[in-house]
């Protein structure tokens, strides 16, 4: 299982963070498209991640290891497919097609990891991968710098879609899936003992819209990063994720998912304010830098969840707290995309007033004591 994942893994980082990186960059300079045209998009990319509960429909035919297979290779089509349609209903209907495979192969990933290992071994695992990506994102990093000198977006994009593509292939043949695992509930799954883990899931996605859509956007838009400074930049960002995310595991183990879940937000706080107020593009690349690291600690959710559920909720759970994650996620890159074009700085404001109310909710976070 663990080689299963590590190869999805990496496949998915080589996906998103490739797509991520040439992102707004090819919205911009080679489409044309203002900040409200990007937000739009960042909405309908949202929506396959709300609509992840249907996961539970597939999972009564098909092993939930063969969905992940097939979620990545549908992921690998609409990648390689983003350049060839450099127009704005073009890159809606790629976008929406690399979202259906990234979502719901997240939402797998999360699944399999925590039915496959302990409570103890889970955020080693979760951050063990989570640096693997990180050390993927360097390299894709590096590969989008040196390409951007010889290729074009559309070959670009092309080369990483095929290759993810060929990873999704090669998991859909093997079987990393026990013989005595537990058996998972194929029906949705909403208990009022997991309402915490529901709200967690909810002001985690508001805030990481915030993060992915407008931080990138404000370095590109408002101080004018390159698509090289902006690669060069992910690169730097992942070479201190890959460092951080082992240190984070072993913080969560010996100070626990409440302690750790509440430093996470008042730090986040802090930097979401300090995106709205320091207007240096240096300060304001460190702190996507500093953004990105504290996000990791949101694997607490998980193991959180993880120590507290019935073993055979997990899957559809998982499905359940993903779809959740991504209500807001739906419309709030659209409204923010308008707030944008107002006042660029309100959206972080608002990043800022969801991490208070986020810390606020941490308090009531408990689990039980992990037996030596």
């Amino acid at each position: 299982m663990y080689k299963f994942l590590l190869v999805l893994s990496i496949a998915t980082a080589l996906g998103f963070q490739g797509w991520r990186t040439l992102f707004n960059n090819f919205a911009v300079d080679e489409i044309g498209l203002n900040g409200f045209d990007i937000g739009a998009i960042q909405s309908f990319r949202e929506v396959p991640g709300f609509l992840v509960v249907t996961a539970l429909f597939f999972l009564m035919f098909i092993k939930e290891d063969k969905f992940a297979s097939i979620s990545i290779i549908v992921m690998g089509v609409g990648v390689g497919l983003t350049g060839l349609f450099p127009t704005f209903w073009g890159l809606m209907m790629t976008t929406l097609i690399m979202s259906i495979g990234f979502h719901y192969y997240e939402t797998s990933n999360q699944s399999l990891t925590l039915q496959s290992f302990s409570k103890e071994d889970s955020p080693h695992v979760l951050a063990r991968l989570k640096s693997i990506m990180a050390f993927t994102n360097i390299a894709i990093g590096g590969a989008i710098y040196g390409l951007t000198f010889v290729a074009s977006y559309e070959i670009i994009y092309l080369l990483i879609g095929v290759v993810v593509v060929l990873a999704g292939a090669w998991a859909l043949f093997q079987k990393p899936i026990e013989e005595d695992a537990v058996m998972q509930h194929k029906k949705m799954i909403l208990k009022s003992k997991y309402w915490l883990f529901y709200v967690l899931n909810l002001l985690s996605g508001a805030r990481r819209q915030v993060f992915v859509v407008f931080a990138v956007l404000l370095l590109v838009e408002k101080y004018d990063f390159t698509i090289k400074e902006i690669t060069i930049l992910f690169v730097l960002n992942n070479i201190v994720s890959m460092y951080f995310n082992p240190i984070i595991a072993r913080m969560l183990n010996k100070y626990g998912e409440r302690k750790m879940l509440s430093f996470e937000y008042i730090s986040l706080t802090i930097v979401f304010l300090a995106y709205a107020l320091i207007e240096n593009r240096w300060v304001v690349a460190g702190l996507y830098i500093i953004d990105h690291i504290f996000f990791s600690f949101s694997i607490g959710i998980k193991t959180y969840f993880q120590k507290n559920a019935d073993p055979k909720d997990i899957a559809p759970s998982m499905a359940v707290g993903f779809t959740i994650n991504h209500v807001v996620a739906v419309f709030l890159p659209l409204l923010g995309g308008w707030i944008w074009l107002q006042d660029w700085t309100l959206p972080f404001y608002g990043g800022a007033v969801l991490c208070v109310i986020s810390l606020i909710f941490a308090q009531f976070v408990k689990v039980p004591t992990l037996k030596k």
